[in-house]
């Protein structure tokens, strides 16, 4: 049996500093992050035998005396103003539930959404009757989070026209610690398509709209056929961001477009179906007619 050797080597030994050696930016879950018992303990830690102990894999965030730990994957805490993409998952009395990546689903009040003309005006019972007019069950959606229930539930409003339906796009589901917060999470890119960045960690990729009717409040969704270019830049532009995302690369606007510039210089690759194939795809779209 073959076995692999290596020679012993001598360790060169670096001087620290005291508070460098001691502080440590990455945990996991059982490591000592301070002795020190003038600190707070946050999100993701536990005080075990006078010491600050971290509970959770991922990174240290210290705020003046006040340390917790932010998990590599987690599933999506949200904040009050944070901006998360989901899908309508169901329509209850007054209210839809909504998927956003989070431990629960989240909730949409009929009383936080634009009424089509844009109208200010109390719901009434007809507006709760035509409810899956407006959405319904597997509607993607644009929200802000406009507060959290206290099991952790988020309540979702739409009353900006900036959100609401989504229409013709693709759909990416990455990690929430990968969405870098900014000031704006909605971008038109100059290579003729725009991102919703999410920070729930579910990305939007959209063709360009032109000018939106504001008597639509937000839902109206065009159905034009989308052109092969921009269909091409889409589908560019999602494989730069699973490739941004395997490698851990914070996602935001710039970045994208950076990854999305290297990659022009690779050409996409068709593949022309096969006579089979065109047949089965021919008969399922004759069964939807």
């Amino acid at each position: 049996m073959a076995v692999d050797m290596r020679l012993p080597t001598v360790k060169n030994s670096m001087s620290l500093s005291h508070s460098a050696a001691d502080r440590k930016d990455l945990v996991v879950p059982g490591d000592v992050i301070t002795s020190d018992t003038g600190f707070m303990r946050g999100h993701g830690t536990y005080v075990d035998e006078d010491k600050l102990t971290a509970s959770v894999a991922g990174e240290v965030q210290r705020v003046d005396k006040l340390i917790c730990v932010r998990p590599l994957k987690t599933r999506f805490n949200g904040e009050v103003g944070d901006v998360v993409v989901g899908r309508i998952t169901e329509v209850q009395q007054k209210r839809w539930k909504v998927e956003t990546n989070s431990r629960l689903d989240s909730v949409l009040l009929l009383s936080s959404v634009n009424l089509p003309g844009g109208e200010l005006r109390r719901r009434s019972a007809e507006d709760e009757l035509t409810m899956r007019e407006y959405l319904q069950e597997g509607d993607l959606i644009s929200a802000e989070v406009q507060s959290v229930f206290s099991d952790g539930a988020l309540s979702l409003h739409t009353r900006s026209l900036k959100y609401g339906k989504l229409g013709q796009g693709v759909l990416v589901q990455l990690s929430p610690s990968l969405i870098k917060r900014q000031k704006t999470h909605f971008h038109n890119l100059p290579c003729g398509a725009s991102i919703i960045l999410g920070n729930n960690g579910f990305v939007w990729l959209y063709p360009t709209p032109g000018q939106q009717e504001e008597e639509a409040g937000g839902f109206y969704t065009s159905l034009e056929p989308v052109s092969l270019s921009d269909r091409e830049v889409i589908s560019r532009l999602r494989n730069c961001l699973l490739a941004l995302a395997a490698h851990k690369m914070l996602l935001y606007d710039t970045s994208v477009l950076y990854c999305y510039e290297s990659s022009l210089q690779h050409q996409v690759g068709i593949t022309r179906c096969s006579a089979e194939v065109q047949n089965v795809l021919y008969k399922e779209e004759t069964k939807l007619y």
